[in-house]
């Protein structure tokens, strides 16, 4: 007799039982918010990437901007702000989740995607004031480059909101749905940080050249 044979005729005893274990778990504890990390470090250095070709170029130039005026500051400086005063009810939205409160999460994540879609509409019109075309020199690239990263990544939140708060809404709105509200949360404070240098990097730092 081979020991699998021999093993599979040994009684066995249960160590643990954790059919009484939660099944999702919120911020550190879920493996999910650990690849959100990594993704987002993933993605920060793509910004930072970006930036490094932005101060080189601003090296070998002479002058700053090139063949522009720097980009106007009306449409940039309503984005930022309506990007900062959604961090009060994204941190609600997180705290709801963490709560399993059901309305306060539906209310929050609904007050999330009307703010997303709102930051999306300003960015057009931001990208109207840049004075520089995306194909007309090296800074035009590098801005719209920029400014285009950021804009992916603010799509790819606001998509991923409107997707879960359509599913809280549903027969899917508990359980692990709450964990995700937290995680949709923790990569909206990515873009929000994210944008913070790029704000300045494109819009102040012109003026100050």
């Amino acid at each position: 007799m081979d020991a699998q044979s021999r093993d599979a005729m040994l009684p066995h005893r249960i160590v643990l039982n954790a059919r009484g274990l939660p099944a999702y778990a919120y911020g550190p504890r879920s493996p999910i918010w650990w690849g959100t990390v990594g993704f987002a470090a993933a993605e920060g250095m793509g910004f930072a990437l970006a930036g490094g070709m932005y101060f080189y170029l601003v090296f070998i130039n002479g002058s700053w901007p090139l063949s522009a005026p720097p980009p106007d500051l009306l449409w940039s400086s309503i984005f930022t702000i309506v990007l900062l005063i959604s961090v009060w009810p994204n941190q609600r939205a997180k705290r709801d989740g963490e709560r399993e409160d059901l309305a306060g999460s539906r209310r929050n994540l609904v007050i999330m995607s009307l703010l997303g879609v709102a930051l999306l509409g300003i960015r057009v019109f931001e990208f109207g004031t840049l004075h520089v075309r995306w194909d007309q020199n090296a800074y035009g690239s590098v801005v719209w480059l920029l400014l285009g990263l950021h804009t992916l990544h603010l799509l790819t939140d606001l998509g991923d909101t409107i997707v879960l708060t359509v599913l809280m809404f549903t027969r899917h709105g508990h359980g692990k749905r709450f964990s995700d509200v937290g995680d949709n949360a923790f990569y909206w404070y990515f873009v929000v940080a994210s944008w913070l240098p790029i704000y300045v990097i494109l819009y102040w730092f012109p003026r100050w050249w």
